[in-house]
């Protein structure tokens, strides 16, 4: 059987299907990845966050994720990647009114009880009114979710609270 070729656009879940070995690898990359260790979020989160999207949310370079990925299984690296990352607003944005927040979800609690949030973060999204801001709470930086609601045409804010808690407002543009 051919072996997966790492890629951005590799899913995380596929990745340690094929290579096992590289879990220990992407946790020595990056404090976030020690959740990988977390049974349930391997199962859940895993298997829509990209390499691409992971980088994002470990703070690395891409590329240099990826080609250390693709070294530690005999793969050549690549100088460059289409990498198809979107910019993610980590500077408090001017709409943020902390009294337009008309709902908070904490995903962290779905994620542990093994659930996938985006489909309720998503239909959250779309109840919103003009002005409306939905907060979420996450463990870290939702970046599928993130890249998810830019195709509904939300804007949203990252702000980095700690170690196990990342606040995300999104309102609809």
């Amino acid at each position: 059987m051919e072996k997966l070729i790492i890629t951005p656009k590799t899913r995380i879940y596929d990745l340690l299907e094929a290579y096992p070995q590289l879990e220990d690898v992407l946790i020595d990359a990056a404090p976030p990845f020690k959740k990988l260790k977390n049974p349930v979020l391997r199962k859940t989160v895993t298997k829509i966050t990209t390499l691409s999207q992971a980088a994002v949310i470990g703070d690395l370079k891409v590329e240099a994720l990826v080609n250390r990925l693709r070294s530690m299984v005999g793969q050549s690296d690549v100088e460059s990647f289409d990498s198809g990352s979107s910019h993610y607003v980590t500077l408090k944005p001017s709409w943020f009114q902390e009294h337009q927040i008309a709902e908070v979800i904490d995903i962290r609690t779905m994620l542990n009880a093994g659930d996938q949030p985006v489909h309720e973060v998503l239909a959250a999204m779309k109840r919103l009114d003009t002005n409306q801001i939905l907060m979420v709470v996450a463990p870290f930086i939702p970046v599928p979710l993130i890249d998810k609601s830019l195709s509904i045409n939300c804007q949203h804010w990252v702000e980095v609270k700690g170690d196990e808690e990342v606040n995300v407002y999104f309102i609809v543009v």
